[in-house]
């Protein structure tokens, strides 16, 4: 197949805006809610789809009768009516996070046996909602998120020590709602879809231990405050466990899941004459190791034909690590990077194009959902004066798709299954 630059780029951003569509709750919640209750039901929500999957809720029930709040992030409100909205931040989280999770608490404590609590849920949930456990503070907790964010931890790991720092998460919130019905509908953001990890699982039991908190901490030499140290070491306050008679079988409910997004994309790929290849819809590690690895994938296509001859695409999703390794980082998320240690192993080799962003439209802290990288990256790079291997060091792969004009930018997208990757081979 004979391919533009401008054919490869209108390719790749059809199949990301497709894995992204598959995920709008608009289209997709309605079907996951349960039988239409005769009481009152109460919502409750948190995370980056938080309101308008609230707002989905409100246009699926029209005549049920709604209340409720769900907390999401600055900049991602959409309008409701009947279910309250408010904002907060992340990924560090603030005060308005917190009293958002402190509402929630006393709502769900005042539901009654006969109420639904419908539980709206998606990523970006445990910062927006981070109530500190007796004894600590809001200052403590926004130190162990910046540790968290700096350690090179999965996500997996950073939630079981957020769940033993929590007066929300680790089934908490469930426990607190008991003995009112609790419903989860949720968009995993996370490797492997585990409920205990989106969010760090407010509605579902949780089956890690302080002694297992305390050993991720130990393993990645975190530096934390006093008062957080002593509280996992005391270990008194252990969340809800399976098997607690607070929280019976969850009914908790997928939405939208990455390896639905990547389904779609694949989909996608075949209209436009391209063999889709799903590698996996959980890929975690450094993201620049990545970002090599899957570049190796690509050659290889490209050379021999295997794992599949071209015109393919190589699609993939999952969340990869940043540990920070400079004093003084430069700007740019986990796909900026992943994806510049992939242009930096194809080495401008022809005929290979790649897309890297964030689902929710936001990699990392900046204002672009990911970029785009072509066969004359580091060509281009590298005549406008950058180094694209020191700028990758200094994690400043930001300023590398900024400068080319390649960042892909949407703005929020009001959803979230993660990151989403598609090597185009011609």
């Amino acid at each position: 197949m004979t391919m533009t630059d401008a054919d490869a780029r209108i390719a790749l951003k059809r199949l990301f805006d497709a894995a992204v569509a598959a995920a709008d709750p608009r289209s997709v919640l309605a079907r996951h809610l349960p039988e239409r209750p005769a009481g009152r039901v109460l919502v409750l929500g948190a995370g980056k789809s938080a309101a308008v999957m609230a707002a989905a809720v409100e246009a699926a029930w029209p005549e049920v009768p709604l209340h409720g709040l769900v907390v999401t992030r600055y900049g991602h409100a959409h309008p409701t009516t009947r279910i309250e909205v408010t904002e907060a931040a992340h990924p560090v989280p603030d005060e308005p996070g917190a009293a958002a999770a402190r509402r929630m608490l006393a709502l769900a404590e005042a539901a009654a046996p006969g109420d639904l609590v419908l539980f709206l849920v998606s990523g970006g949930g445990s910062s927006l909602t981070t109530l500190p456990a007796p004894g600590l503070s809001l200052a403590d907790l926004i130190a162990v998120n910046r540790a968290l964010l700096a350690s090179g931890a999965t996500i997996h790991e950073m939630n079981c020590i957020r769940r033993h720092l929590s007066a929300f998460s680790g089934g908490r919130l469930a426990a607190a709602a008991h003995p009112a019905r609790v419903v989860t509908l949720a968009i995993s953001d996370v490797p492997g879809d585990d409920p205990t990890v989106i969010a760090s699982g407010p509605t579902v039991p949780d089956p890690s231990t302080f002694a297992q908190a305390r050993a991720l901490v130990a393993h990645y030499r975190m530096d934390l405050p006093p008062a957080v140290t002593a509280h996992l070491a005391a270990g008194l306050d252990e969340s809800p466990k399976p098997g607690d008679p607070r929280l019976p079988t969850p009914d908790y409910r997928f939405i939208a899941t990455p390896l639905m997004a990547l389904h779609a994309a694949a989909a996608q790929a075949r209209t436009l004459g391209l063999t889709p290849l799903i590698l996996g819809d959980a890929l975690e590690g450094e993201a620049r190791d990545l970002g090599t690895a899957l570049a190796g994938i690509a050659l290889s296509a490209r050379a021999h034909g295997h794992p599949l001859p071209a015109p393919c695409v190589l699609l993939s999703g999952g969340e990869t690590t940043v540990t920070l390794r400079t004093p003084t980082p430069g700007r740019g998320g986990r796909n900026g990077e992943c994806l510049l240690g992939c242009a930096l192993a194809l080495a401008g080799t022809p005929g290979i194009w790649a897309l890297m962003a964030d689902t929710d439209g936001i990699d990392g802290s900046d204002d672009n959902a990911g970029a785009i990288a072509t066969p004359d990256t580091l060509a281009r790079a590298h005549a406008a004066g950058l180094d694209a291997r020191a700028l990758l060091a200094g994690h400043d792969s930001h300023r590398v798709f900024a400068t080319l004009g390649d960042l892909v930018t949407t703005g929020p997208t009001l959803t979230n299954v993660n990151d989403f990757r598609a090597i185009l081979v011609a």
